[in-house]
């Protein structure tokens, strides 16, 4: 959610879109220099909180921050920056802060998950008080970012000496854009199975809905609206009616428009998941894109790396709805194999979900980036 005029007005946004969290920035994205944030803003943010705006606000982190950098350098200005933001998070009272672990940039994903682990550490005990959990973003897997398998990021918690201020955000089309095929319910209920095996029960601590733009593996972060893009709706409507995560912050970050009409519709879609039929048609391709997604490249365990595929080439809400789209048979490549699937549970209770905010959505948190 947008924050000019003053953090207190991304709350203000929050609730005019209709969401019931939002994501904010708390200094610019995409510029290191920051001034501090005043006593009387925080006061400001801190008030309307508490008098019913959209909560959880949580926050995401400059994406110039990279904790798995090798050069001694940008390393030690990405810890100051990491430590910035928690200072940030905890004036605001902000519960999370939103992370990419980074890039190992070319020394490899183990001295990368080293390395971000070594960072990450360094900041939280330079503020041992600090209450905010710092949340580690699932990444698209584009150049050498760390953190698009779920074994990259146990790995990165697991050598942490602080696993208890740190979770997991889960972004849609990260997941999707990995490998990880969401698209169907069988697929969907295998991957989320293989994630909390991998993660831990009770460390998904957020969401980011996002349909995506590139096809199944492509490792382009590139994000669509619900239900528009190549991972289409059976996702989302399998997650909006997932009981194991019922009341967890659920952030849109799909494209935005003057006067936030695109939040408000990609939050109505969310929200009328809950409870509905499963989608007739699961997946909608976009116009003009008439092809089968290609097959998931192979997914690398936390010490291997595999190779991106030559392929073509965000904001937050707490959710409960999403939008239909045309369905592929799960498993089925560019070749026309099909992979068998184990269906690994089933969808929880109706109505029992996260919390969606797109600028600050419904009972299902979903909200709105600040993007």
């Amino acid at each position: 959610m947008s924050v000019e005029g003053g953090l207190h007005r991304s709350l203000e946004r929050g609730t005019e879109s209709g969401c019931d969290a939002i994501q904010i920035f708390t200094r610019s994205g995409r510029q290191w220099h920051a001034p501090p944030v005043r006593d009387e803003e925080a006061a400001r943010f801190r008030s309307a909180l508490a008098a019913g705006a959209p909560s959880p606000a949580v926050a995401h982190a400059s994406y110039l921050i990279n904790m798995g950098s090798p050069d001694p350098a940008l390393a030690a200005r990405s810890l100051e920056a990491l430590v910035d933001e928690i200072d940030r998070c905890e004036v605001l009272g902000l519960p999370f802060l939103i992370i990419h672990p980074g890039a190992h940039m070319g020394e490899g994903i183990d001295a990368g998950i080293a390395r971000i682990a070594r960072s990450l550490d360094a900041a939280l005990e330079r503020r041992p008080r600090a209450k905010v959990r710092v949340l580690l973003e699932n990444t698209a897997g584009m150049g050498t970012s760390v953190g698009h398998t779920f074994g990259q990021l146990a790995a990165i918690r697991d050598l942490s000496r602080h696993i208890g201020r740190t979770g997991i955000c889960i972004d849609t089309c990260h997941l999707f854009a990995a490998g990880y095929d969401i698209s169907t319910e069988r697929g969907y209920h295998e991957v989320f199975e293989e994630l909390l095996g991998s993660v831990g029960d009770g460390s998904v601590l957020a969401f980011h809905l996002n349909d995506s733009i590139g096809e199944l593996g492509c490792r382009l972060d590139r994000h669509e609206h619900i239900g528009r893009g190549r991972l289409g709706l059976t996702a989302f409507w399998c997650l909006m009616n997932d009981a194991r995560f019922e009341g967890i912050p659920m952030i849109l970050e799909t494209p935005k428009g003057p006067g936030m009409e695109e939040d408000r519709i990609n939050l109505a879609l969310l929200r009328g998941q809950i409870g509905a039929p499963r989608p007739r048609h699961g997946r909608k391709v976009a116009a003009g894109a008439g092809r089968t997604p290609r097959r998931a490249p192979s997914r690398e365990a936390a010490g291997g790396e595999a190779q991106s595929p030559a392929a073509p080439g965000r904001r937050v809400v707490r959710i409960r709805a999403a939008k239909a789209g045309r369905r592929q048979p799960a498993g089925t490549g560019k070749a026309g194999k099909r992979r068998k699937v184990k269906e690994n549970g089933k969808v929880g209770k109706a109505g029992k979900v996260g919390k969606v905010a797109g600028a600050t959505p419904a009972r299902r948190s979903v909200k709105r980036g600040g993007r």
